[in-house]
């Protein structure tokens, strides 16, 4: 009887897109799949009530790590795909004599010129929850800043608009993402590690699913890594060239 695993995708592009590879790995040999792409938080709630067998991917230990700890003995880390963290960025435009670092966002002249409201992703990602604290560390509120929760889509418009006007203003955003692929972001320094620096994108099993699954696949998946790079590029293709992640794995080098 042919091996079926239901895969769990965090809801955002990139996700998709290192599932995508995932897919591709599993199909290759032998394995059906279906997805759900969901929420960060319903995200391990399925894995954790066994209504899916993989996740892809968690972050640990920064921003997901929380999530995981209730069901940790009951999955296996099958791999790392890539390591991401999370930034606040300018355009490379803005003088870095003026905006390096976090605390520089507070200064007259900055604040004066920067726009206010920086708009964010929804409240589950890690992103979102170190941006708030970025906010109250750095008393950005009394500066006249306000971080606004909303989709991916929201996040990134906001961005480009500013861009296209060469307007000075931050995102909050990580790598990789695909926004790295079309424009030069420049990140500000964290000396505080408000935003705790890398994780590892990690490829996450039931343990009950992995005794399903074949032994070539299991070594497969065990094998893949994408790194950075590779995978602002299949974000890239997936949400800027509209195409399927299992087509944008294909993209990839041998």
């Amino acid at each position: 009887m042919r091996t079926h695993l239901t895969l769990i995708t965090i809801d955002l592009s990139f996700h998709a897109a290192s599932a995508g590879v995932a897919a591709a790995v599993l199909q290759k040999h032998g394995v059906s799949v279906s997805e759900w792409r969901v929420p960060h938080e319903r995200a391990f709630e399925l894995l954790a009530s066994g209504q899916g067998d993989l996740l892809c991917s968690a972050w640990l230990p920064g921003s997901h790590g929380a999530y995981l700890a209730p069901i940790e003995h009951e999955v296996e880390k099958l791999t790392v795909l890539y390591t991401p963290y999370a930034l606040w960025g300018v355009p490379d435009y803005v003088p870095p004599e003026a905006v390096s670092t976090l605390a520089d966002l507070r200064k007259t002249e900055v604040a004066a010129r920067m726009v206010k409201i920086i708009q964010g992703i929804n409240p589950g990602a890690g992103i979102s929850r170190f941006s708030l604290e970025i906010m109250a560390r750095y008393r950005l509120e009394q500066a006249g800043y306000a971080f606004r929760h909303g989709s991916l889509d929201d996040c990134v418009a906001a961005f480009e608009q500013a861009v296209a006007r060469r307007d000075w203003a931050v995102v909050p955003l990580w790598q990789p993402q695909f926004l790295h692929w079309s424009h030069r972001i420049r990140e500000l320094a964290d000396p505080e590690g408000l935003l705790r620096g890398r994780d590892e994108a990690t490829l996450l099993i039931r343990k009950d699913a992995l005794a399903r699954l074949p032994q070539a696949a299991a070594a497969e998946l065990r094998g893949l890594r994408l790194g950075n790079q590779a995978l602002t590029y299949l974000d890239h293709l997936v949400a800027r060239q509209g195409l399927d992640p299992l087509a944008a794995a294909s993209r990839l080098p041998a």
